[in-house]
């Protein structure tokens, strides 16, 4: 499911949005305070150490915003900036930098900010088989780019929607009658509409793990479960002959304290709501220095 291109039409999409909520068309303050001929040179750098993602995001705002802006990046996406580190150099109109500053700093705040945190929990479980997967739990609207933040720290991503895969839940289960029945369902709706899509079952309990395992599923999702039944279910997992073809996936109330700890188990999935949903912006700043000559206009 994961993707690491760039996902440019989301980019635009979620730019023009925004600068359309921050009325970047009608900058009064700007407008009222900078000289419409001044040019200006600007950086955004780190005020801590990261993981740089969405830097194209940038690009895509100051093209909106003035496509005579300049934006060169000084890293690229998935590189470690330390605290004081130059991350964009930008010139042109100092109106148009000033303008685009904030939706610039938005996008690039938290996309770094959850490249940053994904790239902990990827490196709490380095030497297990674990995988770090992201969730759907992002910003509406800025799915596409909260899961590219997510392969920018070193992450995978799981569903993109809910087109993308079949995953029957608690409620799904409870309304399809059982675990074995959700399944079955599901097989059904496959055979009938001749979609061939991958398919993942969460359950809650050993007793519900071993009922999906019994009904054919191949990936399963631990959900909330302690350590201790989880190392049960990869045990009953490696006591089957069709083993090597099951994913076991852990997902619920999890936290870099614990990851590690689940990691162990030998399972090979731990999907993180927090990375998306939780994590802390990067702290990032603009810095704008005006230029010896008129702009050009």
């Amino acid at each position: 499911m994961t993707t690491t291109e760039f996902p440019s039409a989301a980019a635009q999409a979620a730019a023009a949005a925004a600068l359309v909520e921050d009325a970047s068309g009608k900058d009064i303050t700007t407008v009222w305070s900078v000289p419409e001929d001044l040019a200006a040179t600007a950086e955004i750098r780190t005020r801590q150490s990261g993981i740089a993602a969405g830097l194209p995001v940038v690009a895509e705002v100051f093209a909106q915003v003035d496509p005579e802006v300049k934006v060169e990046p000084a890293v690229a996406d998935g590189a470690r900036p330390a605290d004081g580190q130059v991350l964009v150099h930008l010139s042109g109109s100092a109106r148009s930098l000033i303008t685009g500053e904030r939706t610039a700093l938005n996008f690039l705040r938290r996309m770094c900010g959850i490249a940053t945190l994904t790239d902990r929990y990827v490196q709490a479980v380095a030497g297990t088989r674990a995988r770090i997967l992201d969730t759907r739990k992002t910003a509406p609207g800025l799915r596409a780019l909260d899961k590219y933040a997510v392969t920018a720290g070193g992450g995978h991503n799981h569903r993109l929607d809910l087109a993308a895969m079949v995953l029957p839940k608690e409620n799904h289960i409870a309304a399809a009658g059982g675990v074995t029945a959700a399944i079955e369902a599901v097989r059904r709706g496959m055979a009938r509409t001749g979609q061939t899509v991958e398919s993942d079952v969460e359950v809650q309990t050993v007793t519900q793990a071993a009922e999906a395992l019994d009904a054919g599923a191949r990936w399963i999702t631990l959900d909330n479960m302690p350590v201790a039944d989880i190392e049960q279910v990869v045990k009953v997992r490696a006591g089957r002959a069709d083993a090597s073809r099951i994913l076991l996936e852990a997902s619920g109330t999890l936290s870099l304290d614990t990851v590690l700890a689940i990691a162990g188990t030998g399972l090979d999935l731990i999907s993180v709501g927090a990375l998306t949903h939780s994590a802390p912006a990067l702290d990032l700043t603009m810095l704008l220095t005006t230029g010896p000559v008129p702009c050009p206009r």
